[in-house]
Formats: structure tokens, sequence, C-alpha cells
């Protein structure tokens, strides 16, 4: 799994999505979308001392977060991103190219400063981690965001139940993910939905959630759409929309 996203290529194409100056298609930023939601799912819940950005590829989302939050610690197992996000949050700037086609590229740079992330982006400690072996905090987060990664693992299930010791009670869980459930990331007897039943009935993976989370963990709010697009050339994109799920962790049902 890991490897797919090592390659100066795909760390390319994941700059340009986190911090390229467009919008392909109108379609807006999705790392600070998907920033943006979280926090207007707390807009009145004032515990913003720390997050958990899970799954955080090179970056954009955790630095979000860390205008609103005291600390954001951010997670990936691509050791090329985490890279490439330390170098850029230390700098401020990273040079990088994307593909036009062929051969030719294009220069670009990511700038924290004109983002407005120069200064949140010192409160976010990087590192390459697992999400599936979390260890239990010392101190509990306010919010854990996980970003297009139920569907990356290899064992969701033992995931989403290590969750709850993430999080004070009260504490927010943002979930975002297309569910393009791949078995060369997770073996089809892993997946939490995507599959029928015994009787025939379809379930989905927002059903294997609810499964999963609850007790521990209420749905908030109402899930939404949040459309991404990742540039590979200049003539080819990926256009995905995701569904972003809300939880909030039960006082009542403390692990």
């Amino acid at each position: 799994m890991t490897d797919a996203y090592e390659t100066e290529e795909v760390l390319s194409q994941y700059l340009d999505f986190h911090f390229g100056p467009d919008e392909p298609f109108g379609v807006p930023n999705y790392p600070a979308a998907c920033a943006r939601l979280c926090l207007e799912a707390m807009a009145d819940d004032d515990q913003r001392r720390r997050a958990l950005d899970l799954g955080c590829a090179v970056g954009r989302t955790g630095m979000e977060l860390a205008n609103a939050f005291d600390a954001v610690d951010a997670l990936d197992t691509s050791q090329a991103f985490i890279d490439a996000a330390c170098s850029l949050r230390d700098q401020g700037t990273l040079d990088y190219s994307i593909v036009d086609e062929g051969d030719i590229r294009s220069a670009r740079r990511a700038d924290l400063g004109g983002l407005g992330l120069a200064e949140a982006a010192r409160r976010v400690t990087f590192a390459v981690g697992d999400a599936s072996r979390l260890a239990v905090p010392d101190d509990p987060y306010d919010l854990v965001f996980a970003g297009n990664l139920i569907d990356r693992l290899a064992k969701p299930a033992d995931f989403l139940e290590r969750l709850p010791q993430q999080l004070r009670p009260g504490g927010w869980l943002v979930l975002a993910s297309p569910y393009t459930l791949r078995r060369e990331y997770t073996a089809q007897e892993q997946w939490i939905g995507g599959y029928r039943s015994a009787d025939g009935e379809p379930i989905t993976v927002r059903q294997g959630l609810h499964e999963w989370l609850e007790p521990a963990f209420e749905m908030a709010r109402d899930p939404v759409d949040q459309a991404f697009v990742i540039r590979e050339t200049r003539r080819k994109f990926q256009h995905t929309i995701a569904e972003v799920t809300f939880w909030r962790r039960s006082a009542s049902a403390m692990s």
C-alpha cells in the first residue's frame, strides 16, 4: 500500500491537490474544504486544544485545522508525503512540477504565506504512522479527522474499534471517504460494507460505520457530499465525490 504513495509522480499530484493554485472545474480545494466542514460541525464546541489528522498526505487539512486548534498531530504512512509536509512547514515554500503531457512539465510552488497558513503550520506535528495501530493518547483529542482513509486500510473495523480511545467525551470524529473499495488495499472479507447480506440486502459502508462506531459514537449531523479533483495531466483529471460523516464521542459509552 505505502509504495504507491512514495513515487515522485504521486507526490507532485498530491502537492498540487493540496496547495495548487487551481480549482479544476470549479471544485473547491478538498483538503481545505474538509477542514472547514470539521470546524463548522464544531461551531458550538469551544474545546479546540488538540486535533488529529489521519491520512494527512502532504498536510493541508492539518494546517487549516491549526488555524483553530492549539496543536495538531498529523499522520500518514507515506514517508515521502511526511517529508514534503515537514519541508513545507519549516521553509514556508516548496517547489514541485506537474505533468502537462509526456515529459513536458510545468513548475509550481506551494506557498504557505500566500494561503495564510505559515503561522498555523508551525503548530502541526507531522509523523509517519499507521492509523490502524494508534497508541492511546495521554491527553485525548477534541477532533479526529480521517480523510479518504478507511477504504485504504487492511482492516478498517480494527481502526474504527480503536477510535473511542482517541477522543474525549463529546469530542468529534469526522470521516471522509468515497468508499472506493479495492481488494489490493482491503481484502473483501474485511470490508465493512459494499456487499450484500446473506438475504441479498445491500450493506453500505455507511451502515458499516454505524455498526462499528455505535454506541461509542453518535452521528451528530447529516452526512454531506464533498467533491474533489486530482490532476494527472493537463487533460486528465480524477473527479470523485466523498461522503463526509460527523460523529460525537458518547459520554456514556467510555471504553
